[in-house]
């Protein structure tokens, strides 16, 4: 193990120029992220935009985003692990890392979204108390930590198998595997719980969220993956086959169509019935009593996603990265406003007064988000520089050991 974490280190330390400009730019981002964070543990949660009629925001609209992004390795998962298809068995290791960076992230967003988070502790199991099986913000804790370690565990382990030129025994980690896919299932639908579990909130009081939530989770994270893929296999020797992008391609385009479908279906049921709960819904898409700040950025999302939908419904532009790749870039930016913003806020408008409290993100918020995407964005660089040069066979025990005795000049 330490001869593995060794030449970990020495890899990680190594890189082309473009690889040291890269990392310091997101140490910068990260720097300034923090300091933006030591501002707020300062002042408090009044240097964001929250108030206390909007008390979810910016930060909480990331972290819902990015529960989809870790959720949707599964689709990687079944096909590579329970149908043994090829071209995307080779390249699963990567898409499970995407998703322990995307869980670090959620972790911090939730994290700083807390007014004291030297609180924390009282989410440890055997130091606080976690209030199970009544609090489902408990039951999140668990499913969200629950599902990290597996996404560590189960490709450590088969990388650590093949640094070690050793086949992964399969009846050991296969039932992590199969134990990882209602896992990743319940990530996200414990998340959607937290919202329509809340009576007194109707725009997210409905069963259809969870659905919902997957849906749209197999749309955006598949899309992350599908251009993380081509940045690996352009700037690296690891070679990803367009079968599988194109078939991840095509699992977009079904999950697309379930959301979209599940939206319509949730449009229906609001405006047909017609009742005063249709003011969270007026507000997002009209806007309400002359306010309608997010008006503008979920008809851009709406618009974004139909575009996306039709673009990887055909296969004439699904198999064309030109066009493949500008689904991919609508359909997370959609993703991320609907889930994002266009969740978050209207659930609180209008207020119980009936009053319209608009929120936006304060530049604290901004900055620390971004700092929150750059260590998700760095620590996923470092795990690539581990897993690539395995995945090759350029970084194993024996090379490690013919290195070492060629320095040693045996």
């Amino acid at each position: 193990m330490r001869q593995f974490l060794v030449g970990a280190a020495q890899r990680i330390i190594k890189g082309s120029p473009l690889y040291y400009v890269w990392v310091v730019f997101l140490l910068a981002m990260i720097t300034v992220g923090i300091v933006a964070y030591v501002r707020q543990l300062q002042s408090g949660l009044i240097v964001t935009g929250m108030t206390s009629y909007v008390s979810w925001g910016f930060y909480i609209g990331n972290f819902t985003f990015l529960v989809g992004v870790a959720a949707a390795a599964v689709l990687l998962i079944i096909p590579a692990y329970l149908y043994d298809f090829g071209p995307i068995k080779e390249i699963v290791i990567i898409g499970e890392a995407l998703a322990v960076s995307a869980l670090l992230m959620c972790l911090m967003f939730v994290t700083a979204d807390l007014g004291r988070p030297d609180r924390v502790w009282h989410l440890i199991p055997g130091l606080g108390i976690l209030n199970l099986p009544s609090s489902l913000l408990g039951w999140d804790i668990v499913v969200l930590n629950g599902y990290l370690f597996l996404n560590i565990f189960i490709p450590g382990y088969i990388i650590y198998k093949a640094y070690d030129n050793k086949p992964a025994n399969m009846n050991f980690i296969l039932p992590f595997i199969l134990l990882s896919i209602p896992w990743a299932v319940s990530i996200h639908t414990t998340t959607a719980f937290i919202y329509n579990g809340l009576a007194a909130r109707p725009f997210w009081n409905a069963s259809i969220l969870a659905p919902r939530f997957l849906a749209s989770a197999f749309c955006s994270g598949p899309a992350l993956i599908i251009l993380l893929f081509q940045l690996v296999r352009r700037y690296t020797g690891f070679h990803v086959k367009d079968e599988a992008l194109f078939k991840i391609a095509e699992m977009i385009a079904i999950a697309m169509a379930i959301n979209l479908f599940l939206l319509g279906a949730e449009f229906f049921k609001e405006l047909y019935s017609d009742t005063h709960h249709l003011s969270p819904m007026e507000y997002l898409y009209v806007g309400l009593q002359g306010k309608g700040r997010l008006v503008p950025w979920i008809w851009t999302a709406f618009a974004f996603n139909v575009t996306a939908f039709i673009i990887f419904l055909l296969p004439f532009t699904r198999k064309r990265f030109i066009t493949l790749n500008i689904g991919c870039v609508l359909i997370i930016t959609g993703i991320w406003i609907e889930k994002g913003m266009g969740l978050i806020i209207p659930g609180f408008i209008p207020a119980p007064l009936g009053e319209v409290w608009e929120y936006s993100p304060s530049s604290i918020e901004i900055l620390v988000a971004m700092g929150i995407w750059s260590i998700g964005a760095l620590v996923l660089t470092l795990l690539l520089k581990i897993i690539i040069p395995i995945e090759l066979g350029e970084f194993t025990r024996s090379s490690n050991v013919a290195r070492e005795v060629a320095s040693a000049g045996l």
